[in-house]
């Protein structure tokens, strides 16, 4: 059977040459057969059937295998200073009407973080992550209302105003991935911790992830983008083809942008290439990355591209209510930790998952 193109070596049609202005992380594989065994042992006491803590074990010998360096006998899974990082960017392709929000929302729900008033700044706190808001690609200046008092840290790491639109040209310029590759794994560098939980924040980021999803896994434009996932009132079949026929436009005037890198200049986001950096960068530091949902699963899809041993330090926390983030995580060959039915990023997801995480350290407790 034929191997899925995001998995499979970069053969003649994927074949892209880095920038040699791009520095990626050298990212260490996990594998380690003897400690699967011992961790095994420890889950299964006499009387258990094999397998009996069924998804719950894949958790464990994942962390495990994360927090195992250099061969050290493993005892117990630490959590240290655990972090959420969310990515804000505009982009230019919801001047097209592909979002039911205007893209002025973006502001607003970085407004809504900073101040600690939306829903994933309670669960944060609650799990004792700390908040940090970074702003990629925001389409305005943010600023906050003098009597504001704020939650969380504003990074500034804008490469520009918005992406352009992708209709008529590529999103980003392959200078601006890159220095937005280069800022995601600036801003893990600088944080403490073992922990990054990846979240993002965008008006109509959904339609680059799913455009990535489409080009990078195959999968048809009318799948990746389902009509009922965009929850725009008024959407009819007629409006929802239009849409399609001007994706498909934008699809094909790209249709040569097939490497992963290309691929993210021609139809991501700021805030999509700043999340593939810190992927990067916190994997080759062994540390957990737990991944929000759909468009942080773009991001992921990237990042593997890249560099494929990635892969062994990403949790995917939950599967949201999209069809297009469901078949992303099908070729991902990922099982999330949740299915909460969420529409709402941020990291919201990502911070409902962690309490499996922590139950996964007290069953190597005992």
């Amino acid at each position: 059977m034929a191997m899925d193109p995001v998995f499979a070596p970069m053969n003649s049609r994927r074949v892209q040459e880095l920038p040699a202005n791009l520095h990626l992380p050298h990212i260490p594989p996990t594998t380690d057969t003897l400690l699967d065994h011992a961790v095994k042992q420890r889950l299964a006491p006499e009387g258990l059937p094999e397998h009996a803590l069924g998804r719950m074990e894949d958790l464990v010998l994942q962390l495990a295998r994360i927090q195992n360096a250099g061969g050290v006998p493993l005892e117990q899974l630490t959590f240290d200073s655990p972090q959420l990082v969310v990515f804000a960017g505009d982009h230019g392709i919801s001047d097209e009407g592909m979002s039911a929000l205007d893209q002025g929302m973006t502001v607003e729900h970085v407004l809504q973080l900073l101040m600690g008033l939306a829903p994933v700044n309670a669960l944060a706190d609650m799990h004792g992550f700390d908040l940090t808001v970074v702003d990629a690609g925001v389409a305005t200046h943010i600023d906050l209302p003098e009597a504001a008092r704020t939650k969380a840290p504003l990074l500034a790491r804008k490469i520009g105003y918005g992406t352009r639109n992708l209709l008529l040209g590529p999103a980003m310029s392959q200078a601006q991935v890159v220095s937005a590759l280069h800022a995601g794994m600036d801003v893990v560098r600088h944080l403490p911790g073992n922990v990054i939980a990846v979240g993002d924040v965008g008006v109509a980021n959904m339609v680059s992830a799913s455009l990535l999803l489409s080009r990078l896994c195959g999968v048809p434009l009318a799948d990746a983008c389902v009509r009922d996932d965009f929850q725009m009132p008024g959407l009819d079949d007629s409006a929802h083809l239009q849409r399609i026929e001007k994706l498909s436009a934008a699809a094909s005037r790209h249709r040569k942008a097939l490497g992963p890198l290309d691929a993210l200049a021609a139809l991501g986001g700021f805030e999509i290439a700043m999340m593939v950096g810190a992927m990067l960068q916190a994997a080759s530091e062994r540390r957990i990355v737990l991944v929000d949902g759909y468009v942080c699963g773009a991001a992921a899809l990237v990042a593997r591209g890249l560099c494929p041993d990635v892969a062994d330090y990403l949790v995917y926390a939950h599967r949201t209510a999209e069809t297009g983030h469901r078949l992303m995580l099908i070729h991902l060959q990922a099982q999330p930790l949740l299915d909460m039915g969420l529409r709402v990023g941020q990291g919201t997801g990502a911070m409902m998952a962690w309490p499996l995480l922590l139950a996964a350290q007290g069953l190597l407790e005992r």
